[in-house]
């Protein structure tokens, strides 16, 4: 069932980028510069943990990225075979109507939701993520 929601949600917030005129940019590319927006300068392979992309998928976006100028790619001071990637000024201008669009997706997400229901869904979610989250660091400690 999250699969499906994932599936449609990208649909829907993909039209609602294209009605608000953002052209720059899908919402694939969007869950980038939503990271960059957040913490800028950072390596690939940070950036596809938080995107949750695959290096190989995020490293075609980054490119297509690159040539449209959303981001640019800078060598690590401390380790220049590490690329960081930073957002341009043109996707610095695009937040404002990136966070509208993510608004607009809230209230579709809780239309017709009580304000009681609306807790206690986010109180499940946050439950779910803390279990995968916690299988995660028992997965990798495994693995060390």
């Amino acid at each position: 069932m999250i699969s499906q929601i994932k599936q449609v949600q990208g649909r829907v917030f993909d039209r609602l980028l294209q009605s608000c005129g953002v052209e720059e940019f899908n919402g694939s590319q969007g869950r980038i510069l939503y990271v960059l927006w957040q913490t800028e300068g950072i390596p690939i392979v940070e950036l596809a943990q938080k995107t949750g992309l695959a290096k190989n998928t995020l490293t075609a976006m980054l490119d297509r990225m690159e040539k449209s100028g959303l981001i640019c790619r800078q060598a690590s001071a401390q380790d220049r075979r590490r690329s960081l990637i930073s957002l341009t000024p043109k996707a610095r201008t695009l937040k404002a109507r990136y966070d509208q669009v993510s608004q607009q997706m809230n209230a579709l997400f809780f239309q017709n939701f009580q304000e009681r229901e609306i807790r206690e869904l986010e109180g499940y979610l946050d439950r779910i993520i803390f279990n995968l989250e916690q299988t995660e660091k028992e997965l990798k400690r495994g693995r060390s």
